[in-house]
């Protein structure tokens, strides 16, 4: 028998045809539950039953295949996206929380429990109060979307003014309505954004750590007071472009121009893997002076006439992060917005100082963040009638990730202290960079052997870190390139290039 339907018919409550099948109980056939509304949409039923009113019910009981299409007469949106599985079969995705509901997912953010060994104490009240702050906020505001925005790569440009109001952008830097807090507390807040979000954490260190350090260190007095109160509050959002196409660890020899003309600079050159460039108010850049062959710094407002920006697609890790290729063909800067204090490319090694510190606490605050959610997961889930937690190996490997997580603490502590008293070393600061990334990578890959198979859902935050971390293991210097200039330090040989190459090494 074939029925055919209007869309009309199936969402009214008119018709609900009531069937029996072989062994069960009489019920109604969801039409109206099963069908979207909108769209071309075909049920096909193949069942043994008896129709409670037809014909067929007076005296005796037949058993027939029913055959039911439903047709809504309209195109589906959905088949025009045979990418979305989901969707080509017309059902939404299952929210993980109805599809596993044996582990709570991270939206619900677990609490903190990787402070195993009381670092807090070490913090002062004032940084105690903002790592409190900055959690209640990611966990509150972040937790909830962030695996919607990683997974469509996109920025979720909403929740700015509430980083903001955190008021963490300037880290260090004192005045111009900057924070002025202290290097441990900028990095605290850093890991603490890190916990929840690591892309996020690398679009405030990118917009406050190196694009608005640069200015404060090396910017003249009129450029920080035009620019830094802005920045601080994010009502402006600012980058910092050094890397290059063919210039990536090699950066002190980078090619972009900058040709002095009456009145400012033209600047000649691409840059890449640019992060918050597709958006960016203020473009702090870096290029050759071609009079003099040293590097100089500059500040290139958007929409300049011959920048262009490019967004670059397909990342594995920190999808949240607007990484862009800029190219800038003849770009006019005006002689206030070059940056007087950068003559040179040492003149950088100023913000690369701080801003790696920062960015060993991104490590840092995602292995804590990986963690809390393994613990969490092994108390939850049960194979063989027990809790996860329940067997040795697991318990072997949570303490593994344990142990690592307080001795990347410690470093990071140590080099923030270190730092604070002025005796910090470039390859103190390498090593620590170098260092923690390696032990989170172990961190992390031990959480998403934990999670099973849902150790490669976003849902459950570990697939997310376990790609995050990788993009943070190779910028701001990959890890070998920071075990050389530690090697460098230690040893008093530079090891960067081969022995032919070493007279033309600028490093």
């Amino acid at each position: 028998m074939i029925i055919p339907m209007t869309a009309e018919e199936v969402n009214s409550s008119v018709f609900t045809p009531e069937f029996q099948v072989k062994g069960h109980s009489t019920c109604s056939l969801p039409f109206k539950d099963s069908l979207r509304k909108a769209g071309t949409w075909f049920i096909r039923v193949l069942l043994p039953v008896q129709i409670a009113a037809s014909p067929f019910s007076h005296g005796f009981v037949a058993s027939i295949y029913l055959i039911m299409t439903v047709d809504t007469k309209m195109n589906r949106e959905d088949d025009k996206d045979k990418n979305s599985r989901s969707a080509y079969f017309g059902s939404p995705a299952l929210d993980v929380s109805v599809a596993f509901p044996q582990a709570t997912a991270a939206s619900v953010f677990p609490p903190s429990v990787s402070d195993y060994y009381q670092f807090n104490d070490l913090l002062t009240p004032e940084e105690q109060a903002l790592r409190k702050k900055v959690r209640q906020c990611m966990e509150k505001e972040i937790a909830p979307i962030m695996t919607k925005y990683w997974e469509k790569a996109e920025f979720p440009f909403h929740v700015i003014p509430k980083l903001g109001d955190l008021c963490i952008a300037g880290g260090t830097i004192k005045g111009y309505g900057c924070p002025g807090m202290t290097i441990t507390g900028s990095a605290i807040a850093t890991a603490e954004v890190a916990r929840v979000d690591a892309s996020c954490s690398t679009f405030i260190l990118v917009h406050s750590s190196l694009a608005m350090l640069t200015i404060a260190l090396c910017g003249s007095e009129e450029q920080k007071q035009k620019y830094l109160p802005s920045l601080a509050k994010l009502d402006t959002i600012a980058c910092w472009a050094l890397t290059e196409p063919e210039n990536g660890s090699d950066a002190s020899g980078l090619r972009t121009t900058a040709t002095k003309v009456e009145g400012g600079w033209l600047i000649e050159g691409k840059k890449r893997w640019i992060g918050n460039s597709t958006f960016a108010d203020l473009l702090v850049i870096f290029a050759r002076n071609t009079i003099t062959n040293e590097i100089n710094g500059f500040i290139i407002k958007k929409n300049s006439p011959g920048l262009m920006v490019t967004k670059i697609e397909n990342k594995i890790g920190l999808r949240i992060v607007q990484n862009g290729d800029i190219v800038m063909n003849k770009v006019f800067v005006p002689d206030e917005d070059r940056l007087p204090g950068v003559n040179s490319f040492k003149d950088t090694n100023k913000v690369l100082a701080v801003s790696r510190v920062m960015v060993a606490w991104q490590p840092i605050g995602i292995a804590m963040g990986v963690y809390d959610m393994c613990h969490r997961y092994l108390k939850e889930r049960e194979q063989f009638g027990a809790p996860l937690a329940a067997f040795q190996v697991n318990q072997q490997k949570l303490v593994l990730m344990l142990g690592n997580v307080q001795a990347m603490f410690l470093m990071g502590w140590r080099l923030c202290k270190l730092y604070e008293k002025g005796t910090m070393t470039p390859g103190q600061a390498s090593l620590g960079k170098a260092w923690i990334t390696l032990r989170a990578r172990e961190t992390v890959a031990l959480g998403r052997e934990l999670l099973g198979g849902n150790g490669i859902l976003s849902d459950f935050l570990v697939a997310k870190a376990f790609c995050d971390l990788e993009p943070i293991y190779t910028y701001e210097g990959t890890y070998d390139i920071n075990t050389l200039v530690t090697g460098r330090e230690i040893t008093g040989v530079a090891s960067f290039k081969p022995a032919s190459l070493a007279k033309r090494s600028r490093l």
